[in-house]
Formats: structure tokens, C-alpha cells, sequence
């Protein structure tokens, strides 16, 4: 297959968000003082979050909240927990998180080799569900803009991946058509069968190997294995 144009998903594909999401919290949790308030450690915190977190991004996904509720409401609910009810702490750590978090760069192994290597063979792209502003952000930070062609957050399309209306848009933003495009992402059911609704072949990065391996048209485990096929 003969490909011109490889669309990149970013959080957990290009930018590793975990490790960079661990060091935003390790510093909120001290700016914020939080063990004070009866939190054990910044991984019991995060553990804690990280439930709510995903429930409320689901949700947020299926267009059932609004971001500006899902920033605050996701702390909220972890304080809770710990059995602090404090709307106000909860605002303002949800305003910590998403102006530090950006700002911790932290890329998978091979990232930038592996662009350097594609750039000058394929357009490339990003398509990605983050909040707009928070990538723009990250994409500055990490000095990731130079690599790409064009760059659609889901804001900006007014459709989150699955739904395969986003890759359609990105397709047209980029002037490319289905059959000479690959998408690559972490996720198998938001990245991976977004792409193949829309017809588009797909590569499942996996870092951790424990996906299937015939989710997608390519499995990966590292960014670098991209060179085996293209």
C-alpha cells in the first residue's frame, strides 16, 4: 500500500501523558498542600482521580458534558472521596492541571526520530479529542509543529473520534483521500475503529503490548517499528 499522508493521534501516542500527567500532580500536590488536608501521597490522589477521570471523559466523549464541567468536576469528585468537600480547591486544581501538564514534555521513545524519519516522505497530521487550547500548548512545548502538515482537535471539528465525521473533516483539512491515509493511535476503540468505519488502514500503538494484534492493519509496540512499513 502506498501511502501519502499518516494522521497521528497525540496523547499516548506521540506524547506520553501519563508520565507527564504524574508530573503535574507530584507538583500540585505540594503547591496545594494536599497531604495537609489528610491525602496520604500524590499516587493515592491520582489513583483515586484516574477513576473518575476516565468515567467523566467517557461521558464527556458521548457529548454528555461540557469540558468547563468536566475540569473542575473530576477533582471535585476525588476530594470527595478523601472526604474534603471543597468546590473551590477542586476549581483551582483543575486550573493547575491544564496549565502545567501541557507544559511537562515527555515524548514516547523514537518520537522524534520516527518523524524525523517520515516528514520528508509523508505528510503528516494530527487528530486528536484533547482540549484545544491544552494541545496547542503541548504541540509548542515539545516542538512538535514542525513535523505536521495540518493539526484538528476535536473543538475545532465539532466531532470527537470515534465518530468517523472527524476523520472525514481531517481528511478534507488535508486535502488527502481515505485510501492513500493511515491513521496511528493508542486507542483501539476511539483511534482504531474511527479509522476503519472511515475506511482508513490503521496502526495500533501499543506500548505495553496487550492489545490484540489483529485490531488494526499494523501493531506496533514502538514508534520506530513504523519503518518495517513504510
Amino acid at each position: 500500500m502506498k501511502y501519502n499522508h499518516i494522521f497521528f493521534d497525540l496523547d499516548r501516542t506521540l506524547w506520553d501523558f501519563d508520565k507527564s500527567s504524574l508530573e503535574a500532580f507530584d507538583e500540585i500536590f505540594e503547591k496545594r498542600n494536599l497531604k495537609s488536608l489528610g491525602i496520604e501521597s500524590v499516587k493515592v490522589f491520582h489513583d483515586v482521580y484516574d477513576v473518575h477521570n476516565k468515567k467523566l471523559w467517557d461521558l464527556y466523549r458521548d457529548g454528555g458534558i461540557e469540558k468547563e464541567v468536566l475540569r473542575g468536576r473530576r477533582f471535585y469528585l476525588t476530594l470527595k472521596d478523601f472526604g474534603i468537600e471543597n468546590p473551590e480547591l477542586a476549581e483551582l486544581i483543575g486550573v493547575d492541571y491544564v496549565t502545567l501538564s501541557p507544559l511537562k514534555v515527555n515524548l514516547f521513545p523514537q518520537a522524534i526520530d520516527t518523524l524525523e524519519y517520515l516528514k520528508s516522505k509523508y505528510k503528516l497530521h494530527i487528530i486528536t479529542n484533547g482540549f484545544q487550547e491544552v494541545q496547542n500548548v503541548k504541540m509548542k512545548a515539545s516542538d512538535l509543529n514542525k513535523y505536521f502538515t495540518t493539526i484538528v482537535t476535536s473543538e475545532e471539528a465539532g466531532i470527537k473520534k470515534p465518530n468517523p465525521a472527524i476523520f472525514q473533516y481531517a481528511l478534507k483539512k488535508a486535502g488527502a483521500a481515505v485510501f492513500e491515509s493511515l491513521m496511528v493511535g493508542d486507542d483501539p476503540d476511539v483511534d482504531i475503529l474511527g479509522a476503519k468505519q472511515m475506511g482508513m488502514d490503521q496502526v495500533l500503538f501499543d506500548p505495553n503490548a496487550g492489545f490484540v494484534v489483529n485490531q488494526a492493519t499494523y501493531y506496533i509496540s514502538c514508534l520506530d517499528e513504523m519503518k518495517k512499513f513504510l
